[in-house]
C-alpha cells in the first residue's frame, strides 16, 4: 500500500528543490542578462562566449557537441559575434572546410565580464556552504547533467 502523505511530503520536497533551482539560476544570470541586453544580445551568446573561451580553437562542429545545441541554434547568434568582432573565425590549417573558433581580445572581455561576477557569486556561496556543501553540489550538478 502507498503511503500517500509521504508521497505529497517527497512531492513537497522536490518542488522546494525546483524552486530554489530556479531561484539560484534567476540570481546567476540576472547580471549578465541585463549586461547583454544592453547591446542587444540574449542568454544564448553568453553561453556562445563562454564555451569559446573555456574550448578555444573548436571548430563550429566541436561547439554543437561541446554545448549540445543544434545548427540553428547556434547559427545566428555565433554569425552576429563573428560579425561584430567578439569572436573570430578562422580556417583550420590542414582542412579549409573548418573554421576554427577563438574569442578575439574584445570577445574576452565581454565573457570575463559576464562569466565574472558569476564566478564571484559561485565562491561566495561555496565558501558560505563549506567544502562537503560544494562536493555535493557538484556530484548533484554532475548527474543532472547526465540526464
Amino acid at each position: 500500500m502507498v503511503d500517500l502523505n509521504h508521497v505529497e511530503q517527497e512531492r513537497q520536497r522536490l518542488n522546494a528543490a525546483l524552486e530554489l533551482l530556479h531561484f539560484g539560476f534567476r540570481a546567476i544570470i540576472a547580471h549578465p542578462d541585463q549586461r547583454l541586453a544592453e547591446i542587444g544580445y540574449s542568454r544564448v551568446y553568453h553561453r556562445i562566449l563562454y564555451f569559446i573561451g573555456r574550448h578555444p580553437n573548436s571548430s563550429i562542429k566541436e561547439l554543437l557537441e561541446i554545448m549540445r545545441v543544434s545548427k540553428q541554434y547556434l547559427h545566428r547568434p555565433l554569425k552576429q559575434l563573428v560579425d561584430d568582432g567578439y569572436v573570430y573565425a578562422q580556417q583550420d590549417d590542414e582542412d579549409l572546410r573548418i573554421k576554427r573558433l577563438t574569442l578575439s581580445n574584445t570577445g574576452k572581455a565581454l565573457e570575463e565580464t559576464l562569466t565574472g561576477e558569476q564566478r564571484l557569486q559561485m565562491k561566495s556561496a561555496f565558501r558560505d556552504a563549506g567544502p562537503s556543501a560544494e562536493s555535493c553540489w557538484r556530484q548533484v550538478m554532475k548527474l543532472l547533467a547526465k540526464a
